[in-house]
């Protein structure tokens, strides 16, 4: 189902004054349905994405910079509050992993879905090949070296999202469109399609900023890594 302008606020943590300046200046995809505006999940995932091509997606970077920093436009409401600390939630329900290893995305991916798939309940090779077959669509490698491994096609069950991070010991190529080999993967894993872009979204932004691309590089422990993005979120003007 198609979101809706209310979808994307929450989402993108924007007021609809600031997505409808978007939409006037062709920076979110959008279509019209009557008089009011529609917006593909698949086409919102991909704009997130974009930030990773450098100066080629200024746009997208900005806007997803700004969805993120908000500005105060409009009051935070209870959903906000809700989901301000929504990343380190997913993180501290996944695990954080320094020893898997590989020479290509094949390799990690299907090893780090036999190591944790059973923990949240999924089949790993299955997962591992849906996770393949969406790096084939396109490939989940943000800017820096950092990838989110991700298939829309499994929504966990329970009301819970979780985020499992793999620190890889020598970086991979990843097919990413910055040229960068891939370091660190958040393999992300959602309760809802919404819940999906709200952390893509923020994966996107921590990755694309200098303090989560040094911690990154310096492989931290889970509980190094939960008091960085707690820390972070708790800065953050409202969640997104």
């Amino acid at each position: 189902m198609d979101l809706k302008m209310s979808d994307v606020k929450r989402i993108l943590n924007v007021s609809e004054s600031t997505i409808r300046r978007w939409l006037a200046e062709g920076k979110i995809p959008a279509y019209k349905l009557g008089n009011q505006y529609r917006f593909s999940p698949m086409e919102i995932e991909a704009w997130v994405l974009k930030q990773r091509i450098g100066h080629a997606s200024a746009d997208a970077k900005e806007a997803v910079t700004q969805a993120i920093q908000h500005e105060e436009e409009e009051p935070a409401t209870e959903t906000d509050g809700a989901n301000q600390f929504s990343m380190l939630r997913a993180l501290n329900k996944g695990c954080v992993y320094n020893d898997i290893t590989g020479i290509n995305k094949e390799q990690v991916i299907t090893t780090a879905m036999q190591r944790f798939a059973n923990e949240i309940q999924l089949d790993g090779d299955v997962i591992a090949e849906l996770l393949l077959d969406r790096e084939q669509m396109m490939p989940t490698a943000l800017n820096q070296g950092i990838a989110v491994p991700h298939t829309r096609d499994v929504l966990l069950q329970r009301r819970q999202d979780v985020i499992t991070v793999v620190f890889l010991d020598k970086p991979i190529p990843y097919g990413a469109l910055d040229g960068e080999p891939v370091h660190t993967l958040f393999f992300l894993f959602a309760s809802s399609d919404k819940q999906h872009l709200h952390l893509l979204a923020k994966i996107a932004h921590l990755a694309s900023i200098d303090e989560g691309q040094k911690l990154f590089k310096e492989r931290p422990n889970k509980k190094r890594l939960l008091q960085f993005v707690k820390e972070w979120e708790g800065k953050l003007t409202h969640a997104i």
